[in-house]
């Protein structure tokens, strides 16, 4: 009997040292992208199925801490003729760096990018939820920064961590007030138009962004991209931007390539 309860006790042992193992198995996971995938689970290094992000070793406990801390909301205001990629690279940037984008315009009707590509907005001026990441793009930013009721709009927002501008966006937030006392960017053709809109405030030509700490200010179209990635790594560090980057085979990236007036 005693021998008996030796060998059970024994058996029980190994099976609790074999299911703990299982449970130690290495995990891996695909960045958080705000995809499917976020919740698929690899027992392997290599790359997500879905999304061919770099796979991470993670816990799942460190996983889930890592999505609830990346997914900020970040509003993109778009208005009719808003450039198209003057917001597409930066939606793929903070989409694919697991954000959370939502497209809000002054109401609900389709707004149309460069007269081609139609967009119908989630929320209007009047319904948007709070936003960790207000972002303006360039393409007819006049019909927004003249606009009292967008002007208003933004003035009312409260907790926004960041603001964010493309190419002529940055006029938006210099009506707004957000520019006074900052040195900021646009496109290269706005220099000087954005200097006498916002006197108050020091405009640079030839850098790709200009990161003032809370406002972050880009040059023309693709330089979107490049103050979107840096956004990022100085949210999620550098190694989110650069698998962000990778991703999106955007070679082109230089972090620190713009000027960074305050972390």
């Amino acid at each position: 009997m005693t021998r008996f309860l030796l060998h059970t006790a024994g058996s029980l042992l190994l099976l609790l040292t074999f299911m703990q193992a299982a449970n130690a198995q290495d995990t891996y996971y695909c960045p958080p992208c705000n995809n499917p995938c976020d919740d698929t689970v690899y027992n392997a290094p290599g790359v997500c199925t879905h999304c061919h992000m770099q796979l991470v070793k993670q816990t799942a406990a460190a996983h889930a801490r890592q999505k609830n801390a990346g997914r900020l909301k970040v509003a993109f205001y778009l208005q009719d003729g808003v450039e198209v990629l003057d917001f597409a690279g930066p939606l793929e940037v903070f989409s694919y760096a697991g954000f959370e984008v939502f497209i809000v315009s002054k109401t609900k009707a389709p707004v149309h990018a460069q007269g081609v590509v139609k967009i119908t907005p989630d929320y209007d001026i009047t319904d948007a939820p709070q936003a960790d990441i207000l972002a303006f793009f360039g393409g007819n930013a006049g019909i927004a920064a003249s606009d009292t009721a967008v002007l208003g709009w933004i003035k009312k927002q409260t907790g926004v961590q960041h603001y964010f501008s493309v190419c002529t966006g940055a006029f938006i937030l210099g009506r707004a007030g957000l520019l006074d006392g900052l040195t900021v960017t646009t496109f290269h053709e706005s220099i000087a138009s954005l200097q006498k809109s916002v006197p108050k405030a020091r405009v640079l030509s030839n850098v790709r962004f200009v990161d003032n700490g809370r406002v972050i200010t880009t040059a023309g179209i693709s330089a979107g991209i490049d103050g979107a990635l840096h956004l990022v790594a100085k949210i999620r560090g550098n190694e989110a931007a650069k698998r962000t980057a990778a991703y999106m085979e955007y070679d082109k990236w230089v972090p620190e390539q713009g000027m960074v007036v305050q972390r």
